[in-house]
């Protein structure tokens, strides 16, 4: 049987257990948290006052927290790529069956859409409130990035998509995470609630994806290790890697925000290893057997990487030096 012919019929096992996925690990519309659940209610008497407040508490962050927190944003808004490219992947069938029914991949798809949509709203809207950067110019590189697009190296291989979206929301679980206990510590209380709510998504959303490898793992163990061999050595790359600025060169903002993750402690390479690691131990690749000598070497691969991506990271030097953004001001624009 052809390599794609195994995938569909992998895909096709396990979409009946698809269903089960949505409602163990994505929460029903009527249930989950609203952006305006976690802003000021401009409706109310005492709106205007908690903008006040916002725009005060934004004064006590620095450079670097800003322009990783829009870069965060931004990533999240540019959310119709990531839509776009699952929904083309082998065994994701977007047409409505006879009884009016989606297909259960599709049906995934939109209803992890439906949730992640919730991020970028949330953080678009505290962005715009605080004051403290220049949405314009942050509006101008979300359309970039959605009109740039994106190239993960996963083509429409269900495999190499699930390792990157199992490694890719573990690593946005880690970045909100951080940024709201750095929001927290400087007395930012409601950025600090936001990004934590927002991570909690993120890490359900990562249960599910690694969740799915899993199971593929239990049908087609030597295909997907090579599709993870495969994905690993290519490294994952952040959707926000083609992040641009205006009048700039595609993907020449990326490399000055991931900078700014690492020099704050937001994301780091060493993360990077941790999140392999984790995977590596929750698939249980050193456990397997009966895999082909191909997939023998690439578990071995996998195995001894973290080793030595970590020789590797303790020699990088991070540049100290802040990067001027056309997001944020040197001195904010309250």
């Amino acid at each position: 049987m052809a390599l794609k012919n195994i995938r569909l019929e992998v895909m096709k096992t396990i979409e009946s257990k698809v269903d089960g996925f949505i409602d163990e690990y994505l929460i029903p519309v009527d249930n989950i948290w609203q952006p305006t659940d976690l802003l000021p209610n401009l409706q109310g008497e005492e709106g205007l006052e908690h903008v006040k407040q916002i725009r005060e508490e934004a004064k006590e962050l620095g450079y670097d927290f800003w322009v990783v927190l829009v870069g965060d944003m931004v990533t999240e808004e540019a959310l119709p790529t990531y839509e776009s490219w699952l929904m083309d992947v082998e065994g994701v069938d977007q047409q409505r069956r006879a009884d009016g029914e989606q297909n259960p991949w599709s049906k995934w798809v939109r209803h992890w859409t439906g949730e992640e949509n919730r991020h970028g709203d949330a953080l678009n809207k505290y962005l715009y409130l605080s004051g403290r950067v220049n949405m314009r110019e942050i509006e101008k590189t979300t359309q970039h990035l959605i009109n740039d697009g994106f190239d993960i190296g996963t083509g429409r291989d269900p495999y190499k998509n699930f390792v990157y979206t199992s490694f890719q929301e573990l690593a946005t679980n880690i970045s909100h995470k951080r940024v709201g206990q750095l929001a927290k510590k400087k007395g930012n209380k409601m950025l600090g609630k936001m990004c934590n709510i927002i991570a909690g998504d993120e890490m359900r959303h990562y249960m599910a994806y690694r969740e799915f490898v899993k199971t593929i793992f239990e049908h087609d163990p030597s295909e997907m290790m090579l599709a993870f061999h495969d994905m690993m050595k290519k490294k994952i790359v952040m959707p926000a890697q083609f992040l641009r600025e205006s009048g700039e060169g595609i993907a020449q903002a990326f490399e000055n925000f991931s900078n700014a993750a690492q020099r704050l402690g937001v994301y780091t390479t060493y993360d990077y290893i941790e999140i392999l690691k984790k995977l590596n131990q929750y698939w249980e690749i050193d456990k397997m057997r009966a895999l082909t000598d191909e997939a023998e070497k690439a578990r071995d691969y996998l195995m001894k990487l973290p080793d030595r991506m970590t020789r590797i990271a303790d020699r990088i030097a991070i540049p100290k030096d802040e990067y001027e953004f056309k997001w944020v001001e040197p001195n904010g624009i309250l």
